[in-house]
């Protein structure tokens, strides 16, 4: 059945809200609110800026810039939609701490910038250290008095009075507690596939723009315009870039090298003649940085065309974003990737970043101070190690076994003679194997979920704080999805406590009558 005309379209007047009662308590952002400690983080934040209130206009507070930036990656927003969409929501407004709702712009879409900029990768981990020790203050029905010793802790950390005497606990023996899982993955970022054959062109045309600009400012004083034969060098990449074979690549990145070296000679005579005439025509910072890397670009280009190969140290794969190293990865999906490398430790869920290097690193060399550092926080080495076989060094071996740590993965050597030991360990390793499973969860929730398989930002630091703001997101919807379920649970006990009670009453009532009768 189909009744036409039932929902007609309203005037804006008649529209009907239900916020004149108030925000729902039971929301999404209203809970997660309640996760992060935000007082801590407002103290830690406000040391960056000056308290000379003659400088300027106020910054936003902590809570309305990192806000900000985890509803950005929750949703997966670009700035702009972001602050529409803080616009439009007032569950929104209110995680971001204002008194009431706001129809206008909480603030431009480039301040986003700002904050990426002001909220360090640092920062973001000691927020993330914040936010599990609250985390574990308000886990319910927690009554163990480890705990609550840990608890004290965490509330000492704050003061530099007690740092000593925490230094002092934290060096007492204490037997071996939890597991720590530990992994790496590659976090690709927002670039053009690099071919040698296309950087060399971007090259070409870069400083080609170059020594028009010098050109412009030396042509008054009678100086002709340096032939570059950029037509020609255009033809030839365009020619080679859409049939591309194996000898006619190398031809190409040939002829590319011959244009870029010939721009690069030209561009430093029309700098000499510059400076000899007193000219002010020097390049700003940024023009001479990217002079500097097409120069380091040329070099690698020329080295691997020499002598035929395709590997140089700290290889270039793009000149916007010149940190940015080829990561081997190995897989069938992308065996290579362009990015960061990222290594994370799980504990009890909580998830914490161990290194972000823009280099390619092994990241079994980590292990010693990812357990130091689980030292430092927990008091006490973790009764296992949950990682890869690459972990699995003898230096890493011999580092646990001394310290009475179980490193998972099989065992080196010859497998022992007795059977029933040999099941033990094949069957320990398996269940290790399955909990190590939870880290590739992680990744998979942090890539799939939170955009973590791309970065978009283009800035180092600025990606760096992304890739941490990630991390933190995931613990903050871990918290709440934590909360979510304990209130399940609770909410399962009242009725079936109800149930109990009822069925009680029934009971002795039924009781009461059969010992009248």
């Amino acid at each position: 059945m189909y009744k036409r005309g039932k929902l007609k379209q309203r005037k804006l007047e008649d529209f009907v809200t239900p916020f004149n009662r108030g925000l729902d308590k039971n929301n999404r952002w209203v809970k997660m609110s309640d996760i992060i400690p935000w007082d801590d983080i407002e103290i830690k934040y406000a040391q960056k800026f000056k308290n000379d209130r003659r400088d300027g206009r106020s910054a936003k507070s902590a809570r309305e810039a990192l806000g900000a930036l985890l509803i950005q990656q929750m949703m997966k927003l670009s700035d702009r939609e972001t602050v529409e969409m803080i616009q439009e929501n007032p569950y929104m407004q209110y995680f971001l701490g204002y008194e009431g709702f706001r129809h206008d712009k909480p603030f431009d879409a480039s301040s986003m910038v700002h904050f990426r900029k002001r909220l360090s990768v640092d920062d973001i981990v000691l927020i993330n250290d914040l936010l599990y020790r609250k985390m574990q203050k308000n886990k319910p029905n927690d009554t163990n008095d480890d705990d609550d010793r840990q608890d004290d802790n965490d509330q000492k950390m704050n003061s530099s009075s007690d740092e000593a005497h925490l230094k002092a606990e934290t060096e007492e023996t204490k037997p071996n507690q939890g597991k720590l899982i530990l992994d790496a993955t590659c976090v690709p970022s927002d670039i053009r596939y690099p071919t040698d054959l296309s950087l060399l062109n971007e090259a070409r045309e870069k400083l080609e723009g170059m020594i028009d600009t010098l050109w412009n400012d030396l042509r008054e004083a009678g100086r002709t315009k340096p032939r570059t034969y950029r037509e020609e060098a255009r033809a030839a990449y365009l020619a080679k870039a859409k049939k591309p074979g194996r000898w006619g690549i190398r031809k190409a990145i040939k002829a590319q090298l011959q244009y870029v070296r010939r721009d690069l000679k030209i561009l430093r005579l029309l700098l000499t003649e510059a400076k000899e005439k007193g000219m002010m025509c020097l390049y700003t910072l940024k023009e001479k940085q990217t002079l500097e890397i097409i120069q380091m670009l040329y070099d690698q280009q020329e080295e691997m065309y020499n002598q035929k190969r395709h590997r140089v140290k700290d290889r270039i794969v793009s000149i916007a974003q010149h940190w940015i190293r080829p990561i081997v990865r190995g897989k069938a999906k992308s065996p290579v990737e362009f990015g960061a490398k990222l290594e994370i430790s799980v504990v009890n869920g909580f998830t914490s970043i161990e290194k972000i290097s823009w280099e390619n690193f092994n990241e079994s060399t980590g292990l010693k101070a990812s357990v130091e550092r689980y030292r430092e926080k927990y008091g006490c080495y973790p009764e296992a190690v949950l990682a890869d076989k690459l972990y699995r060094n003898r230096e890493n071996i011999t580092y646990c076994t001394e310290r009475g740590i179980r490193l998972s993965g099989p065992r080196l050597g010859r497998p022992p003679k007795d059977v029933k030991k040999t099941k033990q360990y094949k069957k320990q390793e398996y269940h290790d194997m399955c909990e190590r499973n939870e880290v590739e969860g992680k990744f998979g929730e942090a890539k799939r979920r939170l955009g973590l398989s791309l970065i978009k930002t283009k800035l180092k630091e600025t990606s760096e704080t992304v890739i941490g703001v990630i991390i933190l997101t995931m613990n903050i919807l871990k918290g709440y999805r934590r909360s979510l379920n304990f209130l399940f649970i609770f909410s399962l006990f009242r009725k079936f406590r109800r149930f109990i009670v009822f069925q009680g009453l029934f009971a002795s009532e039924s009781l009461g009558i059969a010992f009248i009768c």
